[in-house]
């Protein structure tokens, strides 16, 4: 099987990539998949196994770690695992495609880590905390209490962006799109111009 590249988009909630990587993946060119995260926190709303998460139990998510079937996984809460199954990113390879992530800091360091020469890490960063806070407040999903949680995540990630391959700054989101598109296919490139020396 013929390893594709992967895509690692890192950011703090409300940076806006999502929106960001889900413009990738309609970009038929760029031959990208999504890498669907396995969780062990209970499904939300319309929320399908296999399509948005893979579910499992926090019994079961720590049977896999033993079994060493991840490439990252973090604890976030107390029994609340997120993490990537190792045959998440063999499903996708073995379709002959790259692989993109929209995942938290550590889980994209950590992947940047395991594959230093066939990753792209972006961090994509707010314009600002206060445009963040403006941003969460406007999705009108989550309480005060959530806001403040994230905020202060959002506060240590921002830290982190150093550690990225490239901060991609979201001032204005089509701007934004552009320059993932541009980096995602300058790395396409240049790494495959690299494999065929």
């Amino acid at each position: 099987m013929k390893k594709g590249k992967l895509l690692v988009f890192s950011a703090p909630s409300g940076s806006g990539k999502t929106t960001i990587v889900r413009y990738l993946l309609s970009q038929k060119e760029l031959n990208l998949d999504f890498s669907i995260s396995a969780t062990s926190r209970p499904k939300r709303g319309n929320e399908i196994d296999g399509q948005d998460y893979y579910f499992l139990s926090a019994e079961a998510f720590q049977q896999k770690i033993a079994e060493d079937a991840f490439v990252e996984y973090e604890e976030v809460y107390k029994d609340n695992f997120y993490g990537t199954l190792k045959s998440e990113l063999e499903r996708i390879w073995s379709s002959g495609k790259h692989v993109i992530f929209d995942i938290d800091v550590v889980g994209g360091l950590s992947i940047k880590q395991q594959f230093p020469d066939r990753t792209l890490a972006v961090f994509v960063s707010p314009p600002s905390v206060e445009e963040l806070e403006r941003r969460l407040r406007n999705r009108q999903t989550e309480s005060e209490e959530k806001i403040a949680m994230r905020l202060a995540k959002a506060t240590r990630e921002l830290e982190a962006a150093k550690d990225f391959d490239v901060v991609l700054k979201n001032y204005d989101l089509e701007y934004a799109k552009t320059d993932a598109y541009r980096l995602v296919s300058d790395f396409l490139r240049l790494v495959q111009a690299s494999e065929e020396l």
